[in-house]
């Protein structure tokens, strides 16, 4: 690859990134029908024309964007290991999901947003990739179970209720603040979430 190509694909890399840093707050804000590509534009300081130079429309910005949030998710998030002790691994994982409702929540509220609407773009991944990934997920704790380090749970629930744990606090950050009488919630708060979460997990599923 030639440096003239290599600084293209930067270039292509760092726009779309602003790009989808302004879809996310305009998703989030208006839903994917009423979002705008001119607001979009607009929030990422760049003119409209640019934003059809990468998407073709407003439903294929919304597919990249998601493509990107799970491509993320499945690089940063997924650290579930055979190799690992359940309790390290586990409290690594909670930890993980923990940290990106709060550095990346419009990323979470996509997706749920996405979901609750039956996952009218992501029915094929759901029904493809996911399963395998998710079967992946489910082997390392049933070799945990078999091994006898922790007790006889359903992968499938317990990874549910990671998932809807963590992603709370991304989710409905708004009734959680107003639960904790708070502006918004702290590094300290979110440490507080992951200790509370983790031992609660950890305990449940009677690793020591």
């Amino acid at each position: 690859m030639t440096k003239a190509n290599m600084s293209e694909g930067n270039i292509r890399q760092k726009n779309k990134a602003i790009i989808f840093s302004a879809a996310k707050k305009e998703f989030v804000t208006y839903g994917f029908k009423g979002a705008s590509i001119k607001r979009i534009a607009e929030r990422a300081g760049i003119a409209r024309a640019n934003i059809h130079y990468y998407f073709k429309d407003k439903t294929d910005l919304y597919q990249q964007l998601l493509s990107n949030i799970i491509e993320v998710w499945n690089t940063d998030y997924d650290t579930l290991s055979a190799d690992q002790a359940p309790k390290e691994a586990i409290s690594t994982y909670i930890r993980a999901k923990v940290m990106h409702s709060k550095n990346d929540p419009d990323s979470s509220r996509i997706f749920a947003s996405e979901l609750i609407h039956g996952a009218p773009i992501l029915h094929d991944y759901l029904n493809t990739d996911f399963k395998t990934w998710l079967q992946s997920q489910v082997a390392i704790i049933e070799s945990w179970v078999e091994k006898g380090q922790m007790d006889k749970v359903n992968p499938h629930h317990l990874l549910f209720l990671i998932w809807s744990s963590t992603q709370h606090y991304a989710d409905f950050n708004a009734q959680v603040v107003a639960a904790l009488d708070k502006e918004a919630m702290s590094d300290d708060d979110f440490e507080e979430v992951v200790a509370s979460l983790t031992q609660i997990i950890i305990k449940g599923c009677g690793i020591k």
